[in-house]
């Protein structure tokens, strides 16, 4: 008799509670709304409602008010049955990443860097966000944006940041850049230049990395990169930044802004975005690849790290409250990081459906530089490591710029 491995249902989506309340709230709200569509919207407050809901008006003008709300009653199942279905689905379903970490060739504390090509002639720093895990860009065996640039005689070192302990739930911006990330460089490189890339916060750290180090990076590759936080609106951005000061009393006690906060943070830009896409995983052949690939994608957004108490901080309150950036504003270690103080080449990915990163936010940090490449390819935020279009869109645009680099100099003779 086969002995079957049981496998521990999911914890996500996170945070699920949310989801769920978002989901039934919206659902019942239709039903409570029922006694105002039976009366036929003659007597609704608004006239720019009664215009709007004149189509809804007439198609149910002569349908009984009890065959009506019977209708919306059974939409409301069908719709809350098929998102409940997908979440089900994806909880027990039996896709796992087994991919094994290629070696690290440095570490401290929790951080490591990790080596995708041992045999590529050119090597590549990339550091990825704080926040979200930097396999993103290794998602799995169909869809990895590093081992395929290994394929291409290019050398990855990914920053793998791990989780804050006990010494990073204290450390700032500062000690973070200036401190591991520099010294995780300097180590990696040996003392010659070599390029960088940064995805998303990742490209934040990125490019102070290169104006800490001047000519010591050889040239800055930048994917869906924030640097304008009021770009998408003032109002907004600050109302995030207000969450601060909201959750404070959280925060600072246990030195670190949460998982399931940082996720409802992104579920505000699309609270519904939950309910949309796990009702299309239901109708989808969970044995089929799309199904794996869902599940894969899932499973790393939910298996983020909390993010320190000050950099938190930092990120809300100075960057989407001050827009300290944009402004000039933004220090590490005391100095200014000054995009156009940069003598580098830049290429920047800015894809034009980014919901995450607005792609005004992105362009400004472009065009404050000297010698910027812009790219705008046709996908979202997480589309453009890890959709079918990555790989001619972003993944070889971003290969061959790398290749197309001058080469850079020998080192100095010693005395």
């Amino acid at each position: 008799m086969t002995v079957q491995a049981v496998l521990t249902p999911r914890r996500g989506p996170r945070p699920l509670a949310l989801h769920l309340a978002t989901a039934q709230a919206t659902w019942l709200s239709s039903l409570t709304a029922l006694p105002l569509l039976n009366a036929r919207f003659e007597n609704w407050p608004s006239e720019r409602l009664r215009k709007g809901m004149g189509d809804l008006a007439n198609q149910v003008a002569d349908l009984p008010s009890e065959a009506w709300a019977a209708s919306v009653e059974r939409e409301v199942r069908r719709r809350s049955d098929r998102f409940l279905t997908g979440l089900e689905r994806y909880r027990h379903h039996p896709y796992r990443r087994d991919l094994d970490d290629p070696p690290a060739i440095w570490s401290e504390g929790d951080t490591r860097v990790l080596d995708y090509g041992a045999s590529g002639d050119l090597p590549l720093f990339v550091v990825p966000s704080l926040i979200n895990r930097g396999y993103v860009l290794d998602l799995s065996r169909r869809q990895s944006f590093l081992r395929w640039l290994a394929t291409q005689g290019i050398r990855p070192l990914l920053v793998d940041w791990g989780a804050p302990g006990e010494v990073e739930r204290q450390y700032l911006l500062t000690d973070y850049i200036a401190g591991r990330l520099e010294r995780a460089f300097v180590a990696v490189s040996g003392g010659r230049p070599m390029p960088v890339l940064g995805y998303c916060m990742g490209g934040l750290l990125a490019a102070a990395l290169a104006a800490r180090l001047d000519r010591g990076v050889s040239g800055l590759v930048l994917m869906a990169t924030p640097w304008d936080f009021h770009a998408d609106g003032v109002d907004k951005a600050r109302r995030l930044a207000s969450c601060y000061e909201l959750w404070r009393g959280w925060i600072e006690p246990t030195g670190v802004l949460p998982l399931d906060a940082i996720q409802a943070l992104f579920m505000a830009l699309d609270p519904l975005l939950a309910v949309k896409k796990f009702s299309r995983f239901a109708a989808m052949d969970q044995d089929g690849p799309d199904a794996e690939a869902f599940v894969a994608l899932e499973d790393w957004l939910n298996d983020g790290v909390p993010l320190a108490a000050a950099v938190a901080k930092t990120c809300l309150q100075e960057w989407y409250g001050e827009n300290s950036p944009a402004i000039g504003n933004w220090r590490i270690a005391g100095q200014v990081i000054d995009p156009a103080a940069l003598d580098l080449p830049s290429l920047h990915l800015i894809p034009a459906r980014d919901r995450i990163v607005p792609p005004a936010s992105a362009r400004a940090l472009a065009q404050a530089m000297r010698n910027a490449h812009i790219i705008e390819p046709t996908l979202g935020h997480i589309g453009m490591v890890v959709s079918g279009a990555a790989k001619p869109q972003v993944w070889a645009v971003i290969a061959d710029w790398l290749k197309e680099l001058p080469a850079p100099p020998p080192p100095a003779p010693c005395d």
